[in-house]
């Protein structure tokens, strides 16, 4: 995200924060949209690929709008350690 926080920035100040929810909302949308129809069999994975792709790019500005990157960062460290965990005990 480092190399792209001038480019965030300027997108959040042009657009203005709600603006920028409002996209996160949008492009989730369009990903969920993309991994239904590959559950229907549509060969959708480059399209999955692009949706991915911009709902990253939405969430890391809001994470450089809510100076949240640690805090998402420690959260994901305990997710994964508590999916380890619970993998460990499928055995």
């Amino acid at each position: 995200m480092d190399k792209n926080k001038e480019i965030y920035t300027k997108a959040i100040e042009r657009y203005g924060l709600n603006a920028q929810i409002d996209m996160v909302f949008e492009e989730m949308s369009e990903l969920q949209k993309e991994l239904c129809k590959f559950k229907r069999g549509k060969k959708t994975v480059d399209n999955i690929a692009e949706e991915i792709a911009d709902v990253t790019i939405m969430l890391e500005q809001m994470q450089l709008a809510f100076d949240i990157k640690d805090k998402v960062q420690f959260q994901k460290d305990l997710k994964v350690k508590r999916l380890e965990n619970r993998l460990k005990g499928d055995k």
